[in-house]
């Protein structure tokens, strides 16, 4: 079985198929899961999502010296990748993703339902140049995709390829999927789980509740 799984109802899903990875994913869902516990569950799957979305970019090299002699080393290619990170909650993924790769640029995009439309509407776009880099879109929660839909538009207006966008998700609805794939077809969405339906309240279920309030232990 191979680690990243194209997911059969959506082309444009991979879904992490690792046995260690759904291990995390049980424990995250978990109600009684600790704060400090959700955080660190929350780093591992974060870093498992960062390197599954980044196994295609092309290889570079640079010259460095080992204690005993030169050589051309393997690294990442130039531009230095971009993480944005939709606010709050994306910050769960992206704070940890730097570990994995220290020369990335960051990025924000804050976002808040408008009250008349309930559309994603932006209240801060905080955005380097993306043009050239792949982009790493970090948003815990995929749900109606309304937010993701709407900060895919802003990085694309700040110059990156929709081609060069990935998006990293724990857990994915189908709603969510079908209304990204629809509004962005070159986009990738890397996901932990995708799981069966939306409530009423927009909510995935079974889904793992606010991802947001339960990494920063805020009331949920």
């Amino acid at each position: 079985m191979p680690l990243v799984a194209p997911h059969p109802g959506f082309p444009t899903a991979r879904v992490l198929a690792h046995p260690v990875v759904a291990d995390v994913l049980t424990r995250l869902r978990e109600h009684h899961t600790p704060t400090a516990e959700f955080r660190r569950h929350m780093a591992v799957l974060a870093k498992a999502l960062g390197l599954a979305s980044t196994l295609d970019l092309e290889a570079a090299t640079r010259p460095i010296r080992t204690p005993l002699e030169e050589m051309e080393a393997p690294a990442l290619p130039q531009p230095a990748p971009a993480i944005v990170a939709v606010l709050r909650a994306g910050l769960a993924l992206s704070d940890h993703l730097v570990d994995l790769m220290p020369d990335a640029v960051l990025g924000q995009v804050g976002l808040r339902r408008d009250p008349e439309t309930l559309e994603a509407v932006s209240y801060l776009t905080a955005l380097p140049n993306l043009a050239g880099r792949p982009v790493l879109v970090c948003d815990p929660m995929l749900a109606t995709g309304g937010s993701l839909v709407r900060t895919l538009q802003e990085v694309v207006d700040h110059g990156a390829a929709a081609a060069a966008i990935r998006v990293l998700t724990v857990i994915a609805a189908p709603e969510g999927l079908a209304r990204v794939a629809e509004a962005f077809p070159q986009v990738v969405v890397y996901t932990c789980a995708v799981d069966s339906r939306l409530d009423e309240n927009a909510y995935i279920r079974p889904g793992l509740g606010d991802a947001g309030d339960r990494y920063f232990g805020t009331p949920h």
